[in-house]
């Protein structure tokens, strides 16, 4: 049976309130859809469906026909292990998300997958979350972003922008570090539009919270500068509907509601219990939770009509409320025609025309310059001509060059007291575009995928290689759900030189390769590193820049036509008088190598041919005609040197190539030397392709050094370090 009236079901019209009634539909869809799949969390959405019923049904501002309404509040399952709340949300509300794919809950090819994932044709799911305090903090970003276009935009009597951000967090959410760095942020930060409800059911998959979570968490968030609120029953309607409307009042504070819940709520057995977590509840005890609640036992997703009734209304509050914000956008667009044009744009995704014009060039034979510093100026060159380029750094700007000059500093408004000393932000509040994460990278790297959900904004992150361990799970997450980041890291090798091996990335670079669905790009010198830039911004899926502290030499081209950056490989310098003995394959600072190593090996009668390759997956994205033409599998005998880990280069260097890179940790010494003592050098390169064609050159081989760097054969021919 699907629907049915109360009576109908057994159930006599007056047996129940309508909330009552609307709740217990919640929950035993919910409950129905994890026992068909015999897998999933049930004990979630049975306990917060009471908090949710009433953010949905009360306040919850969204409209099920236009799920990306831009005005629309933003709704986050942080907590998302328990994803059937919000599939069975979804339905009851009137998405398009028919009670066919709730009964296909985690089964391949629907659209109710285990967790909610975004882009996943999922009407909306905002973001994809499960691993926990991932949403928490992603909602940190969504509430900058909606601040910082209200800012931008916002007239007096025009507010086009003006929503809130909730999200439903748990206690494993609370426990995870993650949320710790992004709840001060959103606290400094004065996020007052953001809303968390805390389930707080003191059990988590294991066990009570008693064993390892027994903090003042109420206390916590207050010295971060939260409003919290207690909500002792979370079964009690009215007190969580004050609870929202007082957490709504609060204009400078971001809210924590603190929900006392009951795992598995009406569960006889297993109520309470770290049982009604992650398993279904059995088809024995499903039946006698719905005899408790007074449910039809043998009908599994019984809708009584009167609560899809009261649900549906959704879709006419929805209607109304984006009707009523788009006569105000036409009122805006009237008496703001430039600044309505920019928002009808940004909001569409589109980048001005001209965007890229004005960029920095370089010519070969200019002072070197690290590529840092080089994308550092391309950032800014873009960002003069695209309004809506935000972001910063994990308190780095100075060393990562990702500051955008005469942009002003994100920061609250000033309430009742003087700005910071010294902060731009007195002047810019929430319209600057320098974003201070402070030393928090992990919740960095989780806001800018917020923001970049939230539309509207390209934002970016940035901090040194290294430290992309911090941050990697937010990566991974952006580049599951595709969004428009961009992830900016400096002090990209051993060449960081005098601060060691606990700040010189070895194996970063093919731990970000290996996630799909990102791009890696490390530029080769001044012109690559803008170029990097141009195709971050034009992409519409995150992008990781891997960027020099030292200065590099600008490179000359072959053709200064070749696309270069955009096609992720290219021939730098071409080999004399045709078909080449070798091929030196670069990647950003050791690229020069390759050219020197090139002059070398041809005052000894030996053709090569320099390749740059600063991006894999945009060079495997290429036709295969483009990429036989810089690597020809006819030339099998290839060098590839990168001052990171050897894995994965042997995809390049061929059978009969050799993979110049490192697989140990590096020193403390001055750059160049750790590097020429690690064998990134021009006679190592030499010594290499040489030794390829069966030929010596031994002064080449006595100069190589580099005894610690990793030489990795791909084929038959013996590697050696």
């Amino acid at each position: 049976m699907e629907r049915t009236s109360a009576r109908e079901g057994g159930l006599a019209a007056g047996d129940k309130s309508l909330d009552e009634l609307c709740i217990d539909t919640l929950r035993m869809l919910s409950a129905d859809a994890v026992q068909e799949a015999n897998s999933g969390h049930p004990g979630l959405p049975m306990g917060a469906a009471t908090m949710a019923y009433v953010l949905w049904t009360r306040f919850l501002r969204y409209n099920p026909r236009d799920p990306l309404w831009p005005d629309r509040d933003r709704f986050v399952l942080s907590a998302g292990h328990g994803s059937m709340l919000l599939y069975s949300l979804l339905h009851l509300t009137g998405y398009d998300l028919g009670l066919d794919e709730i009964k296909r809950f985690r089964r391949w090819g629907s659209r109710t997958p285990g967790h909610p994932e975004r882009g996943h044709h999922t009407p909306g799911v905002e973001l994809s979350t499960g691993p926990l305090g991932q949403g928490f903090a992603n909602g940190v970003g969504l509430a900058i972003a909606e601040s910082w276009l209200a800012a931008r935009f916002n007239r007096p009597g025009h507010a086009i922008v003006d929503h809130h951000t909730y999200a439903l967090v748990s206690d494993g959410d609370l426990m995870e570090g993650i949320s710790h760095e992004a709840a001060s942020l959103a606290g400094h930060l004065r996020l007052g539009k953001l809303i968390y409800l805390y389930d707080q059911n003191h059990v988590t998959l294991a066990g009570a919270t008693e064993l390892s979570f027994t903090e003042d968490v109420a206390g916590r968030f207050d010295a971060y500068g939260w409003h919290t609120r207690h909500v002792p029953d979370g079964d009690d309607v009215e007190d969580v509907t004050r609870a929202i409307e007082e957490a709504r009042g609060e204009r400078d504070r971001p809210s924590l509601l603190l929900v006392r819940t009951r795992i598995g709520r009406g569960s006889p057995n297993k109520q309470g219990t770290f049982g009604a977590h992650g398993t279904p509840l059995g088809e024995d005890e499903l039946r006698a939770t719905k005899r408790a609640i007074g449910w039809p036992t043998m009908d599994r997703f019984h809708l009584p009509e009167e609560a899809v009734r009261h649900f549906r209304e959704a879709l006419g509050r929805g209607a109304g409320a984006q009707g009523e914000w788009s006569r105000s956008l036409e009122a805006y667009m009237a008496s703001y025609p430039e600044e309505g044009a920019e928002w009808r744009r940004i909001m569409g995704g589109e980048l001005p025309e001209g965007w890229a014009d004005g960029m920095p060039t370089w010519k070969p034979g200019d002072k070197p310059i690290a590529t840092r510093v080089a994308a550092g100026q391309a950032l800014n060159a873009l960002a003069a001509r695209i309004p809506n380029i935000i972001g910063g750094s994990a308190d780095l700007n100075p060393s990562t060059s990702t500051a955008l000059k005469g942009q002003g500093d994100y920061q609250p408004p000033d309430v009742g007291g003087p700005a910071t000393a010294g902060s731009v932000g007195a002047a810019w509040g929430r319209s600057g575009r320098n974003l201070h994460f402070g030393v928090r990278e992990h919740a960095m790297g989780a806001a800018v995928n917020g923001m970049a959900a939230h539309g509207g904004i390209i934002p970016y992150g940035a901090t040194f290689l290294v430290f992309s361990d911090y941050m990697k799970p937010s990566i991974r997450l952006g580049a599951l759900m595709g969004l428009h980041a961009i992830y900016v890291f400096t002090h990209d090798s051993i060449a960081v030189g005098e601060d060691g091996p606990t700040h010189e990335p070895v194996e970063q670079l093919i731990g970000l390769r290996a996630i799909p669905g990102l791009t890696v790009i490390r530029p080769a010198d001044a012109n690559e590193a803008a170029e990097a830039w141009v195709v971050a911004v034009e992409r519409d899926s995150p992008t990781a820049l891997a960027l020099s502290r030292q200065n590099l030499p600008i490179l000359e081209r072959a053709d200064a036509r070749e696309p270069g950056v955009h096609r992720g490989a290219y021939i730098l310098a071409e080999a004399a008088g045709g078909r080449p003995d070798v091929i030196l394959i670069g990647s950003g600072s050791e690229t020069s190598l390759c050219l020197k190593a090139r002059e070398r090996l041809a005052a000894l009668g030996v053709v090569a041919r320099a390749v740059s390759m600063p991006s894999w997956e945009l060079f495997d994205a290429q036709e295969a005609a483009y990429r036989d033409r810089v690597l020809p599998p006819a030339v099998r005998r290839r060098v590839t040197i990168e001052a990171g880990s050897p894995l994965g280069w042997d995809r390049y260097a061929g059978s009969e190539g050799v993979v110049i890179g490192i697989d140990r940790f590096g020193a403390s010494a001055p750059g160049e030397e750790v590097m020429k003592q690690f064998g990134f050098t021009v006679e190592r390169v030499t010594a290499e392709a040489l030794r390829l064609l069966g030929r010596h050159d031994d002064a080449a081989r006595e100069e190589a050094g580099g005894e610690e760097t990793a030489v990795a054969p791909t084929g038959p021919r013996e590697g050696h370090s």
